[in-house]
């Protein structure tokens, strides 16, 4: 039995060295109960094949227990078949054959001094990148200035991207926190419509548009993804992720009709005044609207940190600034109180031009996906990410879109012309994972394989 030394490796396991190369033991539970992965590397540190024979693994804990785990083969590593109980904390022996007297090859696993693999590269900065993402992955910044405050605050992105991500599709959860956020924005924006009836203000009626529109924006999405669930079927082989743009466009004429509407009444009452009536009611209904939304955000963003959704926690962050927009109706109840009865209606255009710019941002998104625009730092990902990983010589093109709010790429990397057809698929294997990891919202990438320049290393 060899005792091997502990080095780091490229999924957060370790790395043992062996008469064929290396091997990485790590433990991954992202989704799943804990099971251990093995990834095989060449001498070089290369990525290659698993081998076709046989592979076990023994753990002894602390107190003697012991553990025995079969492998199977997944894509380009190797997978156990038993869950892994708790804690990690064991001795490791691997055999990577069951020919009598076979090597066999040891570590030790403890909480403290291992990661779990949870599909991520350790040691890779993004910010060296410059880029700039905000929980959805997506850049948020607005500009800067008087505008660029404006835009931070009130000018959030509706896109449908931002709206819900892989995990919320594939999580109930998810889901769940879509239909209840819906609700209570329909009972804040109705009960903002009681006392808009009674009071004339129209700047609490612009707010009520606006979180209504916020509201049924939902309705669209929501068809979109329960069809885009059904996946890619022979007359649809890249599913239905495009419905979501056109969920988008009717977003977007959702959000546009809201900022007419509003704008109609605020120059309206300009034009022929009235006083606003039950400033008390206008006030409470205001407060109502800050609190729906604040409800609302707060249960996005706990959700989506629990589920593990970047957008459910940026769309809880969006409600949190819609419920600073009610309290500015707040402004429009005190100059009534005050004797300036004009204040109503100018708060309603203000609020009429956050929602325009609302408008603006989400025609471009949507404009944008339609067309297969994508952003260049996302291309940019795809063409660094594969050159992580060793027998990766460079990426000769690469082409990326998206299919409703998921990338897909095709690119072509070039190999060591004298590897095997084998090694030279678990590279392109390798590189799928590692893509996963890099590209915000990664889908699935087409991987052409060219011979390139003979490795120095091995001539």
């Amino acid at each position: 039995m060899q005792t091997t030394t502990l080095e780091a490796a490229p999924h957060g396991g370790t790395l043992i060295e062996t008469e064929t190369g290396f091997v990485e033991v790590s433990v991954f539970e992202t989704g799943v109960p804990p099971q251990f992965r093995l990834y095989f590397f060449d001498g070089h540190k290369r990525p290659k094949a698993p081998p076709e024979t046989s592979v076990s693994l023994q753990t002894v804990r602390p107190d003697g227990t012991l553990g025995n785990f079969d492998f199977v083969q997944q894509n380009s590593f190797l997978k156990s078949v038993q869950d892994i109980p708790e804690p990690h904390e064991f001795d490791v022996s691997l055999r990577l054959s069951p020919e009598p007297g076979a090597a066999s090859y040891r570590t030790k696993f403890t909480e403290a001094a291992h990661g779990h693999d949870h599909g991520e590269h350790e040691g890779h900065d993004h910010g060296a990148h410059g880029h700039s993402h905000g929980p959805d992955g997506h850049d948020h910044d607005h500009g800067k200035g008087l505008l660029g405050w404006f835009r931070g605050t009130f000018a959030h992105s509706h896109a449908a991207a931002d709206k819900i991500d892989e995990t919320m599709e594939s999580n109930e959860r998810g889901i769940a926190a879509l239909k209840i956020s819906l609700v209570g924005l329909l009972i804040t924006a109705f009960l903002q419509l009681i006392v808009v009836y009674f009071s004339h203000s129209v700047a609490l009626l612009a707010d009520m548009i606006h979180n209504f529109g916020d509201a049924t924006t939902s309705i669209p999405l929501w068809f979109a993804f329960a069809l885009a669930k059904r996946g890619a079927s022979r007359r649809f082989t890249y599913g239905y992720g495009k419905v979501e743009d056109l969920a988008g466009v009717a977003i977007v004429a959702v959000i546009f009709l809201s900022a007419c509407v509003a704008a109609y009444e605020s120059v309206m009452k300009i034009l022929h005044p009235q006083p606003m009536l039950h400033l008390g009611w206008v006030a409470v209904a205001a407060i109502i609207g800050f609190a729906g939304n604040e409800i609302v955000a707060v249960f996005r963003i706990r959700t989506g940190k629990e589920i593990g959704s970047a957008a459910l926690v940026a769309d809880g962050m969006h409600a949190r600034v819609d419920g600073y927009t009610s309290l500015a109706v707040l402004v429009g109840v005190i100059g009534a109180y005050l004797g300036y009865p004009l204040v109503d209606p100018i708060i309603g255009i203000l609020i009429t031009i956050a929602i325009l710019f609302i408008v603006k941002d989400a025609v471009l998104s949507v404009f944008n996906r339609m067309v297969e625009k994508i952003e260049p730092e996302i291309l940019k990902e795809v063409e660094h990410a594969p050159m992580h990983i060793p027998g990766v010589q460079g990426v000769e093109q690469a082409r990326a879109r998206w299919v409703g709010h998921r990338v897909f790429a095709d690119l072509q990397i070039s190999v060591d012309p004298e590897m095997s057809v084998k090694d030279a698929r678990a590279i392109a294997d390798a590189v799928q994972e590692t893509l996963k990891s890099h590209v915000p919202s990664f889908g699935e990438a087409v991987i052409h394989v060219r011979p390139g320049e003979i490795a120095s290393s091995m001539t």
